[in-house]
């Protein structure tokens, strides 16, 4: 498993780590969200000002404090729903540190996220994000699972949580803010609601390039 820091290195962790995510805010419910850390620290979090049922075009994930870690931007117009992720707070001219599109416009796709750099590296989500069940591939490393996204059970009662509190499943070494970056453009592309399947399709050139 790699462990070179996509975002940041903080979070890249050493053991099989699972963060708990849950979908609030304090202006709109079910709008913004916030992530902890096994011993319940708040370590992200995604503040949102408006309706969720208003599509953004930007979005901030920041750390505890406050610090803008990555901004994430719509690209218009787009068919495979495309954005691109920037280090911090995007300054003109900065270049995106990687992309993220669905793999097809006709029928079920994937969804794809390519890191650019040296080496460069591919990034598959299958399953349903809706229903907080998806799993997060390295497509360079063998289909290496790197992270799942999967519904939290409380463990005093053995029930399972609401679509709000669900979990985030890190393997060793994968950078949680950047799987974090992922579920926010998730949660624009598909929502709560959408009962959409991400299934294994392998994209052509043509949709890898758009």
């Amino acid at each position: 498993m790699s462990g070179i820091a996509i975002v940041d290195e903080r979070f890249c962790f050493e053991e099989e780590t699972h963060l708990t995510v849950h979908k609030t805010s304090m202006f709109f419910p079910g709008d913004g969200f916030i992530v902890y850390d096994p011993k319940g620290e708040l370590i992200l979090r995604f503040d949102s000002y408006g309706p969720d049922s208003q599509p953004k075009d930007e979005l901030v994930l920041m750390e505890a404090s406050g610090k803008c870690l990555l901004t994430l931007l719509r690209k218009k117009p787009s068919l495979h729903q495309r954005w691109e992720g920037y280090l911090g707070e995007k300054m003109e001219d900065q270049e995106p540190i990687f992309s993220v599109c669905r793999s097809s416009i006709i029928g079920r796709s994937s969804v794809v996220a390519h890191v650019f750099g040296e080496p460069s590296e591919e990034y598959r989500i299958e399953g349903s994000f809706s229903q907080r069940c998806c799993t997060i591939y390295n497509a360079s490393s063998s289909k290496e699972r790197v992270a799942k996204i999967k519904r939290k059970v409380d463990p005093l009662n053995n029930v399972t949580l609401g679509k709000d509190v669900f979990l985030l499943c890190l393997e060793p070494g994968f950078d949680g803010a950047f799987a974090m970056g992922l579920v926010l453009i998730l949660d624009q592309m598909y929502g709560d609601d959408d009962d959409y399947i991400m299934p294994e399709v392998d994209p052509t050139p043509e949709d890898s390039s758009s």
